[in-house]
């Protein structure tokens, strides 16, 4: 017998914590399940495709998350997570969607470029998550000239999730390819985005040049 949506929202409501979703919602994630909670009760469930797909419209955060972790990445279709991105408004949701979905799927880099330039600064933050993938692993057709320029011109100014994505493009074409590497530092430190940014000990900053030098660094001690 199928597991049933009704069936997993109450064992999500039972796992339900209010100090969790005190600090989920901090970050804009609605909802009070704990990580570690959803993983295991993703793992009891394993992959159910057609389950993942009714969670996802339930449009509840935590069920959204669940069914990111038990779907078939590979059997979305292009206009589906064309969908499904717009309406992933949360962080977390966004987050896993791209990474864990959209990144495995077929469509990943025809998706790319619709994203890339959408005017909603959440999906065009998606696009340049896309991109950032592609300057570390198949860069060949992409200009990183013109994408540095872009940088330039409108990372300082754009919004948060935005903005984020593009710092983390930036300092990845300065770690992944030494001919951009100076470039990649200047624009970083003459826009200065994240130059403050709350790092705690024993991790690495995300202002693009420390970033930089600091992955270099480990690259050349291995």
């Amino acid at each position: 017998m199928s597991t049933t949506v009704a069936e997993v929202m109450g064992e999500l409501a039972a796992l339900e914590d209010s100090k969790t979703r005190a600090v989920n919602e901090k970050h804009g994630d609605e909802h009070g399940v704990k990580l570690t909670e959803l993983r295991a009760l993703a793992k009891r469930l394993g992959p159910q495709h057609d389950l993942a797909r009714r969670l996802w419209a339930t449009d509840d955060a935590a069920a959204k998350l669940l069914a990111i972790l038990i779907c078939r990445p590979k059997e979305f279709e292009f206009d589906e997570l064309n969908v499904m991105i717009r309406q992933a408004r949360a962080p977390k949701v966004h987050d896993w969607l791209v990474n864990y979905v959209v990144k495995k799927n077929p469509s990943a880099q025809a998706l790319r470029p619709v994203w890339f330039d959408d005017p909603d600064p959440v999906i065009a933050g998606a696009g340049w998550a896309l991109t950032t993938d592609r300057v570390t692993s198949t860069p060949a057709d992409l200009d990183l000239a013109e994408l540095l320029d872009i940088i330039e011109a409108r990372m300082k100014d754009a919004p948060d999730r935005l903005q984020w994505a593009m710092n983390e493009c930036l300092a990845r074409i300065g770690i992944e390819h030494a001919e951009y590497r100076d470039r990649a530092t200047d624009i970083g430190e003459r826009l200065k985005v994240f130059e403050d940014y709350p790092t705690s000990p024993g991790c690495t900053s995300p202002f693009a040049p420390t970033w930089i030098a600091e992955m270099v660094r480990r690259r050349e001690a291995r």
